[in-house]
């Protein structure tokens, strides 16, 4: 027994060495660059410039096509008063009901191009929350350090910022060497069909070739990481997807007073089936690019995060199944399962011959809607049900290589203006109006420097949507130097 018990003792004093050895080997993977000095930026006028381009009221799906055109209108009017060498340098097009394609021409036309994104319309404001605002929604009140309202922070201090960094360079003399695009949508809330699509469906019938693109995404995310002090900039290189399904069972109907064995009505068998495909998830895994993210980001964790992170053999299954407990981390692991729409009976006491139900899957890269239905005709292993694949699915993007030229420029950017956070390839969850260069660009990123805490994301869509004049001006200083280092 005692020689059982040595021989344990050693067995774990060789794994915890082989833990803190292989702890300890997983050195920063964040580049080092000595900071810049950044641009110094018209913070007021930028400020009253995006107060201006809130106060446009460019918001998606409104029933009144000529008010629409007419916020769209003021919104281009104020843009092209804002920034005259913009408008008189650059080539600007008008394509589709508003999108906005301005071509600055490089100096070596061979060499591939570099495209900003951003786009002009903005979510509705909820029906009867305008009064839960602090300012009202379309106001672009500048108080307090804030733009406020609707478009301010998603996206058109975006917008404003790559216009204010365009203009400041323009000033400067500077000359791309490689043409740089700035591409802005105008339907991007309602997935960029006549907005996007046509205008890349432009520049690849003009032959245009592009190195990369860089779009709306993820953030400077602070105190969003548990174990991480320092905030994350979070580069999105990919994606997800989506399909719907409609799951469909079909019974006789008849009298609610003689109903059928349990579990043989048309609700009761679509109810089964929706349980079993909610109960049993796509399969997921610390895989892909949450494995890629977790690697850069765990040498600067503290404490078991750290160690758990740098070892996965061994922490894997641990680790996975605490990130499956949070929406947002099980959603970076797996093709994610939101039962959406249920439908079936119309009077008390009749029985339906049919009941529907729709559910919405988020692709992760690698699943398509072929391997979603795979999945849920296995789970449900009921011949009596139904799958449909209802609407235009969008298939996950490709993913963008972390150790491509581009990645690494953004990457440097970063860290030379904002020398306080750890940067780190993400997975965007939503989707962006860059998904439509997918295929076309060598490289599409989706990612602005925006700073947010966990309690600002509710403003995302909601109510007291707002960004800092600070970051406003951290974002005119990115935009700046990223173009001034990729086109020169």
């Amino acid at each position: 027994m005692r020689r059982l018990l040595f021989g344990l003792a050693v067995l774990l004093g060789l794994l915890g060495l082989a833990v803190g050895v292989n702890t300890l080997r997983q050195g920063s993977r964040q580049v080092s660059v000595p900071p810049v000095v950044g641009l110094k930026v018209d913070v007021a006028g930028a400020g009253a410039s995006l107060s201006a381009a809130v106060q446009a009221r460019t918001v998606s799906g409104l029933l009144d096509p000529q008010g629409t055109a007419a916020a769209f209108e003021q919104l281009h009017a104020h843009l092209a008063q804002r920034y005259p060498r913009v408008h008189a340098t650059l080539k600007r097009e008008v394509v589709g009901a508003g999108s906005l394609l301005f071509t600055w021409p490089g100096s070596e036309p061979a060499a591939k191009a570099i495209v900003l994104m951003a786009h002009q319309d903005v979510a509705p404001v909820a029906p009867g929350t305008e009064g839960l605002w602090k300012q009202p929604p379309f106001s672009g009140a500048v108080e307090g350090g804030f733009v406020w309202g609707r478009g301010a922070w998603d996206d058109k201090g975006n917008l404003i910022a790559q216009l204010e960094a365009l203009e400041t360079l323009l000033a400067s003399g500077f000359q791309p060497r490689r043409t740089v695009y700035l591409v802005a949508g105008h339907d991007e809330e309602l997935g960029g069909q006549n907005g996007a699509v046509p205008i890349v469906a432009l520049l690849k019938q003009r032959g245009a070739k592009i190195e990369f693109v860089i779009d709306e995404g993820l953030l400077i995310a602070d105190g969003m990481m548990p174990g991480l002090q320092p905030p994350a900039a979070l580069v999105g290189v990919a994606e997800k997807g989506f399909v719907s399904v409609q799951v469909s069972a079909e019974a006789t109907p008849g009298h609610s007073s003689m109903p059928p064995a349990p579990g043989q009505s048309a609700i009761a068998m679509l109810s089964a089936a929706l349980a079993r495909i909610d109960e049993h998830p796509m399969p997921g895994g610390i895989q892909g690019v949450a494995r890629q993210m977790f690697d850069a980001v765990a040498p600067e964790m503290g404490g078991f995060n750290r160690v758990a992170l740098s070892n996965l053999w061994l922490f894997g299954p641990v680790v996975q199944g605490m990130l499956e407990k949070g929406a947002s981390t099980n959603a970076l692991m797996r093709t994610t399962t939101a039962l959406t729409i249920v439908s079936g009976g119309n009077k008390e006491n009749v029985l339906p011959g049919r009941a529907d139900a729709t559910v919405n899957f988020r692709l992760l890269p690698g699943d398509t809607p072929e391997t979603v239905l795979a999945h849920m005709k296995q789970v449900v292993a009921d011949e009596r049900i139904q799958f449909k694949v209802v609407g235009l699915p969008s298939l996950p993007s490709k993913v963008s290589a972390v150790d491509s030229d581009a990645y690494r420029l953004i990457e440097r950017t970063v860290r030379e203006l904002f020398p306080d956070v750890v940067v780190a390839p993400g997975l965007m969850l939503g989707g962006t109006d860059a998904r439509h260069f997918d295929g076309f660009a060598e490289q599409v990123f989706r990612f602005s420097p925006v700073r947010a805490k966990p309690a600002d994301l509710a403003r995302f869509h909601g109510t007291d949507e707002r960004i800092s004049l600070d970051n406003l001006a951290e974002l005119i200083r990115f935009y700046h130097r990223l173009v001034e280092q990729a086109a020169r």
